[in-house]
Formats: C-alpha cells, sequence, structure tokens
C-alpha cells in the first residue's frame, strides 16, 4: 500500500522504527478483540513490526509532524470484493479525531483503489467508542450477534463470549455521503 496522508496523519506501512509507539497501545489492550496481541516489551514490539511488515493487511497510522505510531487500521478481503476493517489506537491520542481521520482516508483508499463494494467492521458491545466511529463514517448498524466470539475466560475456565455488533458501509452510501 502506498503512503496515504491527510492534513495530520501519515498511513503508511510499518518500519523497524514504530516498535516503541506499538509498545504503547499493545502493552494494555483496551478492547478483548486486541488480547491476542498483547505484548510487554521493546523485543516483543519489534518481533510484532516484523510481523506487520510481513502482513500487508496492517498499517501504521503515524502523526505528521513527528513520525510517531499512534495507532494501527487493518483490513482482510473477502471475494471479490468485500472488506472486514478494524483500528487500534494508543488511548493517550483519543479524542483528538485521529481515528475518525485516518479511517476515512482508508475508506476513500478500499473504495477507490482496491474497488472495494462492501466494507464492515465487528464492534464488541461495549465499545461504545468505536460503536460512534462507525455511526460518524456512515456505516450502518447491520446486526447484533449475541455471544458471537470468546477472547477471555471467566474465573471458572469456560470461555466468557462477546456480544458483537455489525457495522458496513457500501461504496454506493460513501460515494453519497461524501458528494454533500
Amino acid at each position: 500500500m502506498n503512503l496515504l496522508e491527510t492534513n495530520r496523519l501519515m498511513i503508511r506501512p510499518f518500519c523497524d522504527e514504530d516498535a516503541a509507539g506499538m509498545l504503547e497501545y499493545l502493552a494494555h489492550p483496551r478492547v478483548n478483540c486486541f488480547l491476542d496481541d498483547r505484548i510487554s516489551t521493546l523485543e516483543e514490539a519489534a518481533a510484532k513490526v516484523q510481523e506487520r511488515k510481513e502482513n500487508h493487511s496492517y498499517v501504521a497510522v503515524c502523526l505528521k509532524e513527528s513520525g510517531k505510531v499512534i495507532g494501527e487500521l487493518f483490513h482482510l478481503k473477502e471475494e471479490p470484493d468485500t472488506y472486514s476493517i478494524g483500528w487500534n489506537f494508543n488511548a493517550a491520542y483519543e479524542g483528538k479525531g485521529y481515528a475518525r481521520e485516518s479511517v476515512e482516508a482508508f475508506l476513500s483508499y478500499l473504495f477507490l483503489e482496491k474497488r472495494a463494494r462492501r466494507v464492515y467492521a465487528y464492534v464488541e458491545d461495549d465499545n461504545v467508542r468505536s460503536q460512534t466511529l462507525c455511526e460518524r463514517l456512515g456505516m450502518r448498524k447491520e446486526g447484533l450477534f449475541l455471544e458471537f466470539i470468546s477472547f477471555t475466560n471467566h474465573e471458572d475456565g469456560t470461555p466468557k463470549y462477546e456480544n458483537t455488533y455489525q457495522y458496513a458501509l457500501l461504496k454506493k452510501e460513501w460515494a453519497q455521503h461524501h458528494s454533500r
């Protein structure tokens, strides 16, 4: 993926210098779906950066001014023209519009460059910030999957299942939303 730029951000492939920034947001995942990505050392972050460099589904979101990594976006293509998307951001940069700014650019990339027809995101029912982001991006809430997936266990070791919303956006809806 080529570099995407917004007014304040660069969206680009991961590079070796991103390990420290990645450690800041993966050391303490705030959403259960990122628990498997939890890391606690700079060495683990460097290894995770190497994984992200090889997996072109992940891109780094960086502050344009400093180059500091503040989060990541990811996508998974489902043939022929549907993409599942997601994001993970450093809590220290929350509330500044960076997530919306970067995901808007990412959606443009997917719809215009990758020729996506449909994009969707899964969001846990207790992740209100991501639900709000989806709605601000013009995504529709398509449904709620009860006890959809498990990322953690209860104290007795049995799986704790998450209720998960699905949000989606069609290219024609995106185009209409952006023509205003």
